[in-house]
C-alpha cells in the first residue's frame, strides 16, 4: 500500500511539473513574442528608407512592402505577435510530441511488448519501455508492472485483476495526455483570433481613409486606394495567422490521436494476454486437482 501511495505521489509531481513547466514557458514567450514583433515595427518596417522622402509620415516607396506593412498601424505588431507565437509553440509542440514517441516507431514498440508478453517475458517488455523512453513507454510500463503484481496476487478474482491494470493504465494515461496537449490551448485561441484582430485593423484602417477623403474634399483616388491597401493588410496577416494556426492545431490533434490509439492498442494487448495466461493457468491448476 505504501508502495503504491508513493507511485502514485510521484505521478502526481510529474503531472505538476509538466503543467507548471507548460505554463511558464507560456508565460515567458507571449510578451517576448510581443516585445520582438514591436521592435521588428518600429526599426524595420518603420525604418525612414522605405518611404518617400525618408519620412514615415509619407507614402511608402513603390513596391516597398516593409513600408506599406507598416502603414497598417498599430495593429500590425499585435497581428505579427500572433504569427510569430504560432510558429515558436508549434516548434514546441513537435518537439514534445516526438519525445513522447520516444526513440524508435510507435507501432514497432507495440510489436515488441506484444511478442514479449506472447513469450511470458514481463521483464523483457519492461526492459523495452526503458529503451524505448517517452510517454507511450510511460504507460504501458505501468501498465506492465501492475501486470506482474496481480500475477503473484492470489486473492483476487480474474476480473478483479484483469480491471485493476486496466485502471492502472488509465490513470497512466491521464498523466501522460494533459503533458502532450499543453499549449495546444494557445494555438486555437491564436486561430479563432487572429481573423478577428485582422478585421479590426482593417475598419481602423478604413475609417482613416475615409476620414481623409472627407477632410480633403475632393476624391484622391490615389490616395484613397492606398488607404484601402494598407487597411487590408491587417486582414491579410490576420488571415494567414488563422490559417497556420487551424494547420498547426489540426496536426498536433491528429499526433496525438495517433498516440493514444498505440497506448490503447498496447494496453488492449497486456489485458488480453493476461487473460489468456491466466484461463491457461486456471485450466491447469483444475486438472492437476
Amino acid at each position: 500500500m505504501e508502495k503504491k501511495t508513493a507511485i502514485v505521489s510521484k505521478d502526481a509531481n510529474v503531472e505538476e511539473k509538466g503543467q507548471t513547466g507548460g505554463s511558464l514557458f507560456a508565460t515567458i514567450v507571449i510578451p517576448l513574442a510581443f516585445l520582438a514583433c514591436v521592435l521588428i515595427y518600429m526599426f524595420v518596417l518603420g525604418n525612414p528608407a522605405n518611404f518617400e522622402g525618408g519620412d514615415i509620415n509619407n507614402h511608402p516607396l513603390p513596391g516597398n512592402y516593409l513600408g506599406i506593412v507598416y502603414k497598417g498601424g498599430w495593429v500590425v505588431p499585435v497581428l505579427m505577435s500572433l504569427v510569430l507565437m504560432v510558429f515558436i509553440f508549434a516548434i514546441e509542440r513537435a518537439l514534445t510530441i516526438g519525445k513522447a514517441k520516444g526513440t524508435k516507431g510507435v507501432a514497432a514498440f507495440v510489436r515488441t511488448i506484444s511478442a514479449k508478453l506472447n513469450q511470458r517475458d514481463i521483464n523483457g517488455a519492461m526492459a523495452a519501455c526503458d529503451a524505448q523512453k517517452g510517454s507511450v513507454a510511460n504507460v504501458v510500463k505501468a501498465g506492465l508492472l501492475k501486470y506482474k503484481e496481480m500475477q503473484n496476487e492470489p486473492e483476487l478474482l480474474k476480473a478483479e485483476k484483469v480491471a485493476a491494470i486496466q485502471k492502472e493504465i488509465e490513470e497512466s494515461t491521464s498523466l501522460e495526455l494533459p503533458m502532450l496537449e499543453k499549449n495546444l490551448v494557445v494555438i486555437s485561441t491564436i486561430a479563432s483570433i487572429s481573423t478577428l484582430v485582422g478585421l479590426i485593423g482593417t475598419v481602423l484602417g478604413m475609417i482613416k481613409a475615409f476620414a481623409a477623403l472627407a477632410t480633403s474634399g475632393a476624391a484622391d483616388a490615389t490616395a484613397l486606394s492606398n488607404g484601402i491597401s494598407e487597411a487590408l493588410i491587417n486582414t491579410a496577416i490576420g488571415i494567414t495567422g488563422s490559417a497556420l494556426a487551424i494547420i498547426a492545431y489540426n496536426y498536433f490533434t491528429s499526433k496525438i490521436d495517433e498516440l493514444t490509439y498505440s497506448i490503447d492498442e498496447a494496453g488492449f494487448s497486456i489485458i488480453s494476454t493476461f487473460a489468456a495466461q491466466h484461463d491457461t493457468t486456471t485450466a491447469r491448476s483444475q486438472h492437476t486437482v
